[in-house]
C-alpha cells in the first residue's frame, strides 16, 4: 500500500505568495517560527513513513528462536580426535624381542658340554637340529650343521650363518661361498667329492634325508666346513657371548670327530671361539697358532674380502702359509 504525504495548505500558500515589501521585526520573527514548525512537522511525518517496519513481537506463549552460538575452542587444548573404530588396529605393536634365555652356570655349561662330547655324528646332528639352548632357535629357518668329508685333513671354521645359509642349511653359500670355493680350488681342495655324474655329494657321516654319506674321495683333498654358531642371528647381527658359549660344544665335538691336520679360521668370531683371543685378524694372521695341538691359521672371512678387495692378496698369503704348513706335516709323517 502506498503512503501519501500530506502538507498544510496554508503553509503552501504562504510559500507561494510574494514576500511583502517591508515587514516589521516582530512579524518576521513570528512568520519564520511558524514556518520552521511546519517544516519540522512535515519532515517528522516523512521519517516515520519511510522507517522500516518493526520486527514482529512473539506471543507470550512462544519463545523467540535463538541464534545458535558458534562453538568456542579452548586455546590451550588441541582439538580431540575421534577414537578409532577398531581399537585392536589403533596402534602398531612393537616387534617382539628375542626371548631371553636364563644364563647357565659354569657347572651347567660343563655338564652340557660333557654330554655333547660323547655324541657320534648322527646323534650330534640330531642334537644340533633340536637345540633350543638360546633364543636363536625361535627365529631360524633351520640349523646349519656343516658340510664336507667327515675325516677331511682340512677344516674350515667360519662365523655365523647368514640369510642364504639359513635357507639352504649349509655354510658358506652365496657370493661368499663362491669365493671360498675359488680359494679352495686354488689349493686343490673341495668341499664336495664332485663325482663324474655331476651329482654333488654332501653332508656328514649320516647324510640328510636321501643324501648319501659324504665319505667319498681323498680326505687329503677334501675339507669339512663348520660355523661357530649353528643358527642365524636375526638381521645378521653379531653373535652374543652367551650364544657362542652355548653353541661352542657342538663345534668342539665336530673338531674331535673330524680330527683335521690343519684348521683355517675365517673371521674374528671363529678366532674368539677356538683361540679365545680378541686380537684383530691383522695381528693374528701370518703366525701359527694351535687348538688342542692342531695347527691353526687365521685369515679373513670371504664376506669381508668381498667388501675389501685389496685384502684378497693377504688372504692368498694366508692360504699359501696353510699349504706350506700342511706340506711340512706330511713330510714329517
Amino acid at each position: 500500500m502506498g503512503i501519501r504525504l500530506w502538507t498544510n495548505p496554508s503553509a503552501e500558500a504562504a510559500r507561494a505568495a510574494p514576500a511583502p515589501a517591508a515587514v516589521g521585526p516582530d512579524i518576521a520573527a513570528t512568520t519564520d517560527t511558524a514556518a520552521a514548525r511546519e517544516r519540522a512537522s512535515t519532515e517528522a511525518a516523512v521519517a516515520v513513513a519511510l522507517a522500516p517496519a518493526p520486527a514482529p513481537v512473539p506471543s507470550a506463549g512462544a519463545a523467540a528462536p535463538a541464534r545458535p552460538a558458534a562453538p568456542v575452542r579452548p586455546a590451550s587444548a588441541p582439538p580431540s580426535r575421534p577414537a578409532p573404530s577398531n581399537p585392536a588396529r589403533a596402534a602398531t605393536p612393537a616387534p617382539a624381542s628375542e626371548p631371553a634365555q636364563p644364563a647357565l652356570s659354569d657347572a651347567e655349561l660343563a655338564e652340557r658340554a660333557a654330554t655333547i662330547a660323547t655324541l657320534a655324528w648322527a646323534p650330534l646332528r640330531e642334537a644340533v637340529a633340536a637345540c633350543t639352548a638360546c633364543g636363536l632357535c625361535e627365529s631360524r629357518k633351520q640349523t646349519v650343521f656343516g658340510v664336507g668329508h667327515p675325516q677331511a685333513e682340512w677344516m674350515i671354521v667360519g662365523e655365523a650363518p647368514g640369510e642364504q645359509e639359513d635357507i639352504a642349511g649349509e655354510p658358506f653359500v652365496g657370493q661368499a661361498g663362491k669365493l671360498l670355493d675359488q680359494m679352495l680350488r686354488a689349493l686343490g681342495l673341495s668341499r664336495t667329492d664332485e663325482p663324474s655324474t655331476g651329482r654333488e655329494v654332501r653332508a656328514d657321516a649320516r647324510g640328510v634325508g636321501d643324501r648319501p654319506v659324504d665319505a667319498e674321495g681323498d680326505p687329503a683333498r677334501r675339507v669339512f666346513i663348520a660355523n661357530t654358531l649353528k643358527c642365524r642371528p636375526p638381521r645378521n647381527r653379531n653373535p652374543e657371548p652367551d650364544e657362542l658359549a652355548r653353541c661352542e660344544p657342538f663345534l668342539r665335538r665336530q673338531v674331535e670327530l673330524v680330527r683335521p691336520r690343519v684348521i683355517l679360521l675365517m673371521g674374528r668370531y671363529a678366532v674368539k671361539t677356538l683361540l679365545k683371543s680378541d686380537e684383530a685378524i691383522g695381528r693374528l694372521r701370518g703366525r701359527l697358532h694351535r687348538y688342542e695341538g692342531i695347527p691353526v691359521i687365521v685369515t679373513y672371512h670371504p664376506a669381508y674380502l668381498l667388501r675389501n678387495l685389496p685384502d684378497k692378496a693377504k688372504a692368498w698369503e694366508d692360504l699359501c702359509f696353510a699349504a706350506a704348513t700342511m706340506a711340512a706335516l706330511r713330510d714329517k709323517a
